[in-house]
């Protein structure tokens, strides 16, 4: 999937693909009856999503018998990296570490990650800089 067809999903389309992603493989009637739990949207709306999901290329619609069976074709944590990244991308490189450590700070997070996050940063410091200049203007900056 390539990073292109990634960048252009909807609020309402993320809520289908977090169904899609806890149930892995599923069909319509169980992603109605989740969203319905959920939201009030009728179920033309959540069809439609779904239509728009497969024709993104987001989901696989495999037709068994009377109904559909849906995949995703890009997993939740791709998805939610290149969000992230997307984002992250339209900032000041000076403050970046800043708005990661708030959200460290903020996010609820597991044992595990949280040490996998700290060899990381043991790593990513044998060769950090003292200080990330900012990418604000053509030449550059110390002051941002």
């Amino acid at each position: 999937m390539n990073e292109k067809n990634l960048s252009s999903i909807s609020d309402s389309e993320w809520e289908v693909m977090r169904i899609v992603w806890t149930l892995g493989e599923t069909h319509t009637k169980q992603i109605l009856k989740e969203l319905r739990a959920k939201k009030d949207w009728s179920d033309s709306t959540i069809k439609t999503l779904i239509r728009r999901l497969v024709q993104k290329g987001w989901l696989t619609a495999k037709h068994e018998g009377r109904r559909y069976t849906y995949t995703a074709t890009v997993s939740q944590t791709d998805m939610m990296y290149n969000e992230a990244k997307t984002l992250l991308n339209r900032m000041c490189d000076m403050h970046k570490g800043e708005v990661i450590l708030k959200l460290l700070k903020d996010s609820p997070i597991s044992k595990g990650d949280l040490m996998k996050m700290q060899e990381e940063i043991s790593q990513k410091e044998k060769t950090a800089p003292n200080m990330v200049p900012c990418n604000c203007l053509k030449n550059g900056s110390t002051i941002c």
